[in-house]
């Protein structure tokens, strides 16, 4: 806060003559700009709450604290009209610490026009010209198929033309093609009413506001009334929109048809952003879809970021839902609503479908920042990784070993390269173990390490910002002492992935560090991993189908490379070869060969 005491007292008497009522407040600075704009149901407890030490110790509220020159409120008579108010403001001011809701101003809108014989159009423009507008709509396929229904079921005209009475009368236009083809009638030259025309446009109204069900027990009522009249011919036409509709109608239930006039609410969070979908269900179809996107500013939580969108989505779509399903509680009273967290049953599955049109729409959100920069994830994949390892570098450049042996014996390793998140084939790199005799994993780990960097260092080359080892405590410590030796402890970091539980290892800790399992940088850590794998596994194969991996099966006279390879990936390893019978061996490769194994062993004794 200001170190002026005057001013901090001004403040702290204003604070004190807040009303204990509901309603919103307004934090102003000292050049008269409105910075934060908040909502309450006890003006003076939450305005007050802010100038308390543990607020104010917090980084961005104590950096909002410490602009505040002035302080203004207005009382209301419910929470619902606080929430509602506090949105409208935030809206017009843009206030520089509230939540930031952003949207996609290209979603297109049905519009009926004001105007004689209304014409109906999608419009991405929306015009304070006394229209009414239907939308937004997030999937252009779901507006065109309102308006290719609209389009089937009635002849609406298309032209732009002024058809006032005086201007009909006067006999000044002509028919189109859309008149002679059937899909509109004609008011321009007076062969359709006003008060007809309109009698569609009422039932397209309720077919954009996705109550079929009344619509279509309206038009059974008229079909009847046709009938009755003898007009068959009207009766005919309305009953092929009944069942027009009712084919429409049958295709778009989700649920069970009983639930009706429901509000759906998801909501799905990340580091900065949070992303709220929002579904309306009439007679269990959903007739309305839209998701936004809210920027966090002051550390919020979700129940905070949840009502903002609720007040965002109720105001600009009028609801009067009298249900509406929430992912988890909000303190909130919303009059003729009631809310519900459900845990099963349809309106469950109703909530699951929201939270992945909200999953979609975050994905969707990140390809597309992803198009524009094709390096942002790469580089967003590195910061969490530089974040979950405490590295005080971006490891742009990383180097993963994995060592093997070939049934035992003629132990081989691999390394690969990574570079900005992404494989450097390049720099991949085999090699054959020189000073280790027999499977062992550490030391062999320790000659690797040894190796690779000596050489850079020698080759004056770049090292790598981080080492994985695959492998847990103990090939880490090996690797660690190769970087004792030549010096680089410190310089670059190094870790160890264990297989079974993905635990991994930092050099002198004993406690392993478990990342999350959905985590994008535990999952590069695992790509690096299994590229290593598989391209010692290759270098093993290769190796075989040369025929450069001798063992001392293939030094037996009339014993073969192919034979020697059955033996071990019968048996796994020499060694357990030599303590065998030969009934045993022959199991893998006949007596005669069998017995030429045996005695050569057993004369070995």
């Amino acid at each position: 806060m200001r170190s002026d005491k005057d001013f901090q007292n001004q403040l702290k008497l204003q604070i004190r003559s807040l009303p204990q009522s509901p309603g919103i407040y307004q934090y102003f600075d000292s050049e008269n700009r409105v910075i934060y704009v908040g909502k309450a149901k006890n003006l003076k407890k939450r305005v007050a709450s802010y100038f308390n030490k543990e607020a104010s110790a917090t980084g961005k509220l104590r950096v909002l604290v410490s602009k505040i020159a002035r302080i203004e409120f207005m009382v209301v008579d419910t929470e619902l009209d606080a929430l509602l108010l506090e949105n409208n403001l935030i809206k017009k001011y843009q206030p520089r610490y509230n939540i930031l809701l952003k949207d996609d101003k290209t979603f297109p809108w049905i519009c009926i026009k004001k105007e004689a014989f209304p014409r109906i159009f999608p419009t991405r423009n929306l015009v304070n010209d006394g229209s009414e507008y239907f939308g937004p709509y997030a999937s252009v396929k779901m507006m065109n198929t309102i308006l290719e229904l609209i389009r089937q079921l009635y002849p609406i005209r298309s032209c732009k033309l002024n058809l006032t009475e005086q201007s009909i009368a006067s006999g000044k236009f002509t028919v189109c093609l859309d008149y002679h083809i059937g899909k509109c009638l004609g008011p321009c030259i007076g062969k359709q009413s006003e008060a007809e025309y309109l009698e569609n446009i009422a039932e397209i109204r309720n077919i954009i506001k996705g109550d079929i069900v009344t619509l279509i027990s309206n038009l059974k009522e008229r079909m009847h009334s046709f009938a009755k009249a003898m007009e068959f011919e009207k009766a005919q036409i309305v009953k092929e929109r009944i069942e027009i509709l009712s084919s429409y109608r049958s295709k778009s239930l989700v649920v069970n048809p009983k639930i009706n006039n429901v509000d759906v609410f998801s909501f799905v969070s990340e580091a900065e952003v949070a992303f709220v979908n929002f579904l309306k269900i009439l007679n269990g179809a959903i007739v309305q879809t839209h998701t936004i996107e809210l920027k966090k500013r002051l550390e919020e939580s979700n129940t905070q970021l949840l009502e903002m969108a609720i007040a965002e989505l109720y105001s600009r779509f009028g609801s009067q839902a009298k249900e509406i399903i929430l992912p988890f509680k909000i303190d909130l009273d919303l009059p003729n609503s009631k809310l519900l967290v459900p845990q099963k049953g349809d309106k469950k599955n109703l909530l699951d479908l929201s939270t992945r049109n909200a999953k979609f729409y975050q994905m969707e959100r990140q390809k597309r920042k992803d198009l524009v920069d094709p390096n942002r994830h790469s580089k967003r994949v590195l910061e969490q990784l530089q974040n979950d390892l405490q590295m005080n570098v971006l490891p742009e450049h990383i180097e993963c070993f994995d060592n093997s042996n070939f049934q035992g014996d003629y132990p081989v390793a691999a390394m690969v390269v990574f570079k900005n998140a992404k494989a450097y084939k390049k720099g991949y790199r085999h090699f054959n173990i020189k000073t280790v005799v027999g499977p062992d994993d550490f030391h062999s780990m320790e000659e690797i390490i040894h190796r690779r960097y000596k050489r850079l260092l020698d080759e004056n080359e770049p090292l790598p910002q981080l080492i994985i080892v695959d492998g847990g405590k103990g090939q880490l410590s090996a690797a660690v002492r190769s970087l004792d030796a030549l010096h680089l402890r410190g310089k670059i970091s190094i870790i160890g992935i264990a297989k079974k539980l993905e635990e991994i290892y930092f050099p002198n800790d004993s406690m392993p560090l478990y990342i999350n399992k959905k985590s994008e940088s535990l999952k590069l850590i695992q790509q690096l991993r299994d590229e290593a794998h598989r391209f010692g596994i290759t270098h093993h194969r290769n190796k075989r189908d040369k025929g450069t991996l001798k063992t001392e099966l293939t030094t037996i006279t009339g014993i073969g490379p192919q034979t020697a390879n059955t033996l071990l990936q019968t048996f796994g390893s020499v060694n357990k070869i030599k303590q065998l019978d030969k009934e045993t061996i022959a199991t893998s490769i006949g007596e005669s060969k069998a017995s030429i194994v045996f005695d050569y062993f057993q004369a070995k004794k």
